[in-house]
């Protein structure tokens, strides 16, 4: 049952709980009728032999029996006997040949031709005659046989009634625990979406499953809240070290203008520059990410020829790609337009191919494709450098990861993957990655035409 849903696994608990129950209930439901119908039949019996006394009278020292005598009366045979056990009157049972000796108001129980009987006998003295026995004969067989379909009747309506409280403990397991569903399908809508901002919304309810939902909206709102706290703490941080950084920088430039620096301090200078051109990316990749959690970050989509951008943004890279021995291949089809965000679309290629470019290995490659198909535009970036390893293919994407900083491009903040992830989001596209460590990795992305 491990494998089995929660409904399924309710539902055969309920069935089969339910069909204990009602065998147990049955069962002794029919032991206790068993009981009951034989009393009855005994009881029968009696009534029957002790009211036959008034059909039988002596005129002339004949004996004179009325017609009621002979009826078969909730199956009794009535017969009528002489003291000496010779038979006068009456009806047997057909097939009926046992004769047993009379016992005095006793029943009997014997067994004849594999059919079982009750036997009542009552001696009675009639005046003007003597004394004869009235007996009476009924078949407990047959009474059980009744009892015997009904038993039947029970099995072949016992798998129908399972059956129905399957479905019936289905349909009500299944109704009670669609506000879980609820819970399931917004989680997953969350995590689809990205939105803390969705709710459960099942409303006020008493039940544990109603409280557990609206204890789920509370925490969601809460995290939305600190979300949007981050959120906003990010970007007022970027804001505030873009002055600071920007004065380094200029200083930087005036210092390195100055004749009279000494080549040692020029060199010292130029750390600080570089180190703090590298802040300067990388709070400018905060601000973007920041004012797109925000939805402020515009997005201006235009008819753009994205082979000619795919050109211009490999050719920019070839520089640096020169400096580390790689050489930089390009597969463009030509003329291959679509509706995009042309600094955004610049800026996760760039990204793309300078990280191909900082983990390649010397005198390698990194390739550049780009295609059409149907209302998509397909294109890859792929190196033959150091790879990821399969344990960190899932988290590339999170922001600040970098994997085994030991030998990782210091340059690099972590965050460029996770701008490319969400350029291509908001152009209606997916990006995946697929690397083997030492081999080289390979990012495919696709944007919409439209």
């Amino acid at each position: 049952m491990k494998r089995w849903s929660l409904k399924v696994k309710l539902t055969v608990l309920y069935t089969f709980f339910m069909t204990l129950v009602t065998c147990f209930a049955l069962g002794i439901l029919l032991s206790l009728s068993n009981q009951e119908l034989l009393s009855s039949v005994q009881s029968d019996l009696r009534r029957q032999v002790e009211g036959s006394l008034e059909d039988v009278e002596a005129e002339d020292s004949w004996l004179e029996v009325d017609s009621d005598f002979y009826d078969l009366e909730d199956g009794v045979y009535l017969s009528l006997y002489s003291e000496n056990g010779e038979f006068l009157y009456g009806r047997l049972p057909y097939g009926y040949d046992a004769s047993p000796q009379f016992q005095e108001g006793q029943i009997q129980t014997i067994q004849d031709n594999q059919e079982e009987w009750y036997i009542y006998d009552i001696s009675h003295r009639i005046d003007g005659y003597g004394t004869v026995y009235f007996r009476g004969i009924t078949s407990v067989t047959r009474a059980e046989n009744s009892m015997t379909i009904t038993i039947r009747f029970a099995a072949i309506l016992l798998p129908l009634l399972v059956v129905f409280m399957g479905i019936v403990g289905y349909r009500f397991t299944r109704r009670t625990l669609l506000p879980v569903a609820k819970i399931t399908e917004t989680v997953k809508k969350i995590r689809r979406d990205e939105d803390l901002s969705q709710r459960v919304g099942l409303g006020k309810g008493k039940d544990e499953i109603y409280q557990l939902s609206q204890t789920f909206d509370e925490m969601l709102e809460e995290l939305e809240e600190a979300f949007k706290r981050e959120q906003q703490f990010t970007s007022d941080v970027s804001h505030e070290l873009r002055t600071p950084v920007t004065v380094i920088l200029a200083q930087c430039e005036a210092m390195l203008q100055y004749p009279e620096i000494e080549q040692k301090q020029k060199d010292q200078v130029e750390i600080i520059e570089k180190k703090a051109r590298s802040m300067a990316r990388m709070i400018s990749q905060l601000l973007m990410l920041s004012r797109a959690d925000q939805g402020r970050q515009q997005v201006q989509k235009e008819w753009l020829n994205l082979s000619e951008l795919t050109q211009m943004a490999a050719e920019e890279q070839e520089t640096l790609a020169k400096e580390k021995d790689i050489r930089i291949f390009t597969d463009i089809w030509p003329e291959i337009y679509a509706q995009a965000d042309e600094s955004l679309y610049i800026r996760m290629l760039d990204n793309l191919i300078s990280n191909a470019v900082s983990y390649g290995k010397k005198g390698g490659y990194v390739k550049i494709l780009l295609y059409e198909e149907g209302n998509m535009v397909k294109g890859a970036v792929e190196d033959n450098g150091i790879g990821i390893p399969g344990e960190s293919l899932e988290k590339i994407w999170e922001r600040f990861y970098r994997v085994d900083t030991s030998r990782t491009d210091q340059e690099h903040s972590g965050l460029g993957l996770s701008m490319v992830k969400w350029i291509v989001q908001v152009h209606r596209g997916k990006i995946t990655v697929e690397s083997r460590e030492g081999k080289g990795s390979r990012f495919i992305f696709q944007l919409s035409k439209d």
